[in-house]
C-alpha cells in the first residue's frame, strides 16, 4: 500500500487509485503506524493531494445483500475500509454499490444500501463514499442514473456520498457517450439526474464489449469499441478537472503510453 505513491510518479501519473488492503479478503490486518507514516510522507515528496486519489473496496462487499448475516459482513468490512482511509488521510473511497441477487426487489435492494452508506457514515469522519455505475451485470446495481440517484436520496449526509462514472460500464450499461452528441446528452441527463457537484472521480476504460451488453469487461484505451474520441472529450471538458481520472485498463505495462497519451490530448 505504501508503495502506490511511487509507483504512481514512476509511470507519470498525476492521481491515482489503490486498494488499503488484499481486494479479495473481508479483512486484513491494521495498517501499522510505519506504513500510515510512510504512505503520507511519499504523497507529499512527490506532490499526491487526497483528491488526487481514488481508493477501491473489496470485491466481496455487497451494501445491499438480502441476507442479513452476509449484509453485516460487508457493512463491517467496509466500515473497516472507510477507517483504513481516514487513518491515510485520504477523502473518497469507491465501490460498486451491491447487488439484489434475485433475493428482493430493486428498490428494497436500492434502499439497503442506501442504509449501509447511513450506517458507515455515522461511524467515520472525512471520507466520502463514492458510489460507482455498473455495467448492469448480472444482479448488480448502479448501472442507471436512477438508481444512484435514489441510493443518494436516501444517504442523511449527502455531503459525504459522491460518484465515480466507469466509461465502460457507462457504455455497455445503455449509455451512448462515444460521439460527440451522446457524450453531450449523456452527460447532461447525469447532471439532470444526479448533479455534477457528486462527481468526485472517473475510471478511464475502453471496452472489449458493445454498447449495452451489460458486460463488463475493460479494454486498453482506444483498442475497445469506445475508440478515442471520448478521450480527448473527456480531458478537455473543465467539469473533469480536480477530481481523479483513473486507468483501469488490462495491460499494465502500458499505463504509462497510455498516460502519456492522454496528456497529448489535452489541447
Amino acid at each position: 500500500m505504501q508503495n502506490a505513491p511511487e509507483n504512481a510518479k514512476n509511470i507519470g501519473a498525476k492521481a491515482f487509485a489503490l486498494f488499503t488492503k488484499n481486494q479479495r479478503q473481508w479483512f486484513s490486518e491494521p495498517l501499522t503506524t510505519a506504513s500510515i507514516d510512510l504512505f503520507r510522507k511519499r504523497c507529499d515528496e512527490y506532490g499526491f493531494k487526497p483528491y488526487q486519489i481514488l481508493p477501491h473496496d473489496s470485491y466481496l462487499i455487497n451494501l445491499g445483500h438480502p441476507e442479513e448475516d452476509n449484509l453485516k459482513q460487508s457493512r463491517t468490512s467496509f466500515l473497516d475500509e472507510m477507517k483504513r482511509c481516514e487513518h491515510l488521510g485520504l477523502d473518497r473511497l469507491n465501490f460498486h454499490p451491491g447487488s439484489h441477487l434475485n433475493l428482493i426487489d430493486i428498490d428494497a435492494c436500492l434502499l439497503r444500501i442506501a442504509e449501509s452508506i447511513n450506517y458507515v457514515l455515522d461511524k467515520t469522519k472525512g471520507v466520502t463514499a463514492v458510489i460507482e455505475n455498473t455495467a448492469g451485470q448480472g444482479t448488480n446495481l448502479g448501472h442507471t442514473f436512477e438508481q444512484i440517484k435514489r441510493i443518494i436520496d436516501n444517504v442523511d449526509d449527502k455531503s459525504r456520498v459522491g460518484v465515480c462514472i466507469d466509461t465502460c460500464h457507462a457504455y455497455t450499461s445503455g449509455y451512448e457517450i462515444k460521439t460527440v452528441g451522446g457524450f453531450k446528452s449523456t452527460f447532461e441527463q447525469f447532471d439532470q439526474i444526479i448533479g455534477f457537484k457528486y462527481l468526485k472521480g472517473m475510471h478511464l476504460n475502453d471496452t472489449k464489449k458493445d454498447y449495452g451488453t451489460r458486460v463488463d469487461r475493460h479494454e486498453v484505451l482506444g483498442e475497445g469499441f469506445l475508440g478515442k474520441e471520448i478521450f480527448s472529450l473527456i480531458v478537455n471538458d473543465s467539469r473533469f478537472d480536480d477530481m481523479p481520472l483513473i486507468l483501469e485498463t488490462p495491460d499494465e505495462t502500458r499505463w504509462s503510453q497510455e498516460i502519456q497519451w492522454l496528456y497529448s490530448l489535452v489541447r
